[in-house]
């Protein structure tokens, strides 16, 4: 079965709206001067009133190792994803399950009809399956004000979902779970997954009323959709 991460949470409402939908993760984005920003104030409440089996995900971005920690103590978070430029050394010492953003380019033009293949994304997927617990593949888009971004190619990332166990292989055949992100939305989810195969995928403006707000209906639809394609 696909897991669902419902990414960008501001507020209690929006928490029950996915926890009621059926999301098996929540994700709260502690990366200043972005849309979704939220503070360990406004989250740690959040997290207190979650069922057990639904995952806090904190998000960050280049923080300090002790920041990180910090802000994961205060708020019970159960698993950390690292969106910037942390190396795979900075992803160890932590005791939470280390979810790493690798960001996807549009695919280069086809050579003499030979489809494309994109070397450097592989390269960085294979540098971060020996320290992560899973890879989040992600637009290189800049992060969404509201609309919704172009999905990365699912082709893509089929290269590295395999059916199963869903994930990447790297040395010594140790399997990462691969969760597909970007341009996810009710309408488009089920062929994702029908293409790329993944292990989870992470919604975020795809089910949006406004920035930082989610919308109901387009949260129980993704998720439904989920479910069916599953």
């Amino acid at each position: 079965m696909t897991r669902v991460k419902i990414c960008g949470i501001t507020t209690l409402e929006d928490a029950m709206i996915a926890v009621d939908a059926g999301a098996d993760a929540l994700g709260f984005i502690f990366v200043e001067g972005t849309p979704r920003f939220v503070t360990p104030e406004i989250v740690a409440p959040i997290v207190r009133r979650l069922p057990p089996f639904v995952t806090p995900v904190g998000v960050f971005w280049d923080h300090p190792g002790g920041h990180v920690k910090a802000v994961a103590e205060a708020c019970a978070l159960r698993a950390l994803q690292f969106h910037g430029d942390e190396s795979p050394e900075d992803l160890a010492g932590y005791a939470l399950p280390v979810i790493k953003t690798v960001k996807i380019g549009p695919r280069p033009p086809d050579i003499e009809g030979l489809p494309a293949y994109q070397f450097e994304p592989h390269a960085r997927v294979l540098r971060y399956v020996k320290h992560a617990g899973a890879i989040l593949l992600d637009s290189a888009a800049k992060w969404s004000e509201g609309e919704t971004r172009p999905p990365i190619e699912w082709e893509v990332a089929a290269r590295y979902a395999e059916r199963s166990p869903r994930g990447a292989r790297g040395p010594g055949g140790r399997v990462v779970p691969i969760i597909l992100s970007a341009g996810l939305t009710a309408d488009n989810v089920a062929r994702a997954i029908a293409t790329a195969r993944p292990y989870a995928v992470d919604v975020n403006s795809g089910v949006e009323a406004r920035p930082g707000r989610k919308d109901p209906d387009k949260v129980w639809r993704f998720v439904a959709e989920v479910r069916k394609a599953a």
